[in-house]
């Protein structure tokens, strides 16, 4: 079992193509930021290659709790100040599913442009 001093000391190279590309937008109340973070195999410099993604609506106040599924579809890559390499921050829009057939528009769904980072 690795110990703190281990942790704190462990070294966080560039060895690997891997990134973290933090999803972000704007969460249901309209004044609050949201955001998940996954693992990519290599960089990415094109929003269209990254993948759309999914998070629950009903908890963050912007879909019912039926047919909750917001799908996030990434806008603009910027590179991300907190991590190291070549990890982004992804500004995202979204849309959630209703009845598994029909994009509907959630409320302060704003585009990437008006989103200051």
């Amino acid at each position: 079992m690795a110990h703190l001093s281990d942790l704190v000391n462990l070294s966080l190279s560039d060895s690997t193509q891997k990134i973290i590309a933090e999803y972000i937008w704007i969460g249901g109340s309209g004044m609050d930021v949201r955001s998940k973070a996954r693992t990519l195999s290599g960089p990415v410099d094109d929003p269209s290659k990254l993948p759309k993604w999914n998070y629950d609506g009903s908890s963050t106040g912007q879909a019912p709790g039926e047919d909750s599924e917001v799908i996030l579809y990434p806008q603009a890559i910027f590179k991300d100040p907190f991590r190291r390499g070549n990890n982004i921050l992804v500004s995202c829009t979204f849309t959630f599913e209703f009845n598994c057939n029909t994009l509907d528009r959630i409320k302060n769904n704003y585009m990437y442009s008006r989103i200051s980072l």
